[in-house]
């Protein structure tokens, strides 16, 4: 598949699929680690912080839908078993340890900053070597951009409210 995607690419195919296959784990993990948050968050705080993991959890969806589809262009085959997503996976799942929202929240922060890394790690690799890679990541960027300003926001409201 994407014979001509392949030729014109010129990153290095091992490593870039490699990385792309890394980030499509860490999607999957990100996605559970909203959706999950989003129903067992408790306190004060809990519809807005639940609404907002809810609408992230679908962009996380959506983020591993278009790198599989890059994957598979790229002629890889995306990681076809969820147990290896953990072990390919560098920005791992963190499993709420309770509900409070605001360890929720701030476990949300620490996976949307690697997400961060992860997606510029990927945009400086194609950059020069695979402009469709790069533009597919770019997007991501932007997104796990906004998931972390959304996170930050929601930690400064609740040192706000503890004042």
């Amino acid at each position: 598949m994407g014979e001509m995607t392949q030729k014109i690419s010129k990153a290095n195919k091992e490593e870039l699929l490699k990385i792309l296959n890394c980030a499509f784990a860490e999607e999957w993990l990100a996605y559970y680690q909203y959706w999950v948050g989003a129903k067992v968050a408790e306190g004060i705080e809990r519809p807005k912080v639940a609404e907002e993991f809810m609408e992230h959890a679908k962009e996380e969806l959506k983020h591993a839908d278009w790198l599989s589809e890059r994957i598979l262009q790229l002629g890889g085959t995306p990681i076809l078993n969820p147990e290896e997503w953990q072990k390919a996976a560098e920005c791992k799942y963190d499993a709420p340890s309770n509900g409070d929202t605001r360890v929720l929240v701030s476990q949300n922060l620490i996976a949307e900053r690697c997400a961060v890394a992860r997606y510029q790690q990927i945009c400086e690799m194609c950059k020069d070597t695979d402009i469709e890679t790069f533009r597919v990541s770019e997007k991501i960027l932007k997104e796990e951009i906004e998931h972390e300003q959304e996170m930050e926001d929601f930690m400064a409201d609740f040192n706000y409210y503890r004042q």
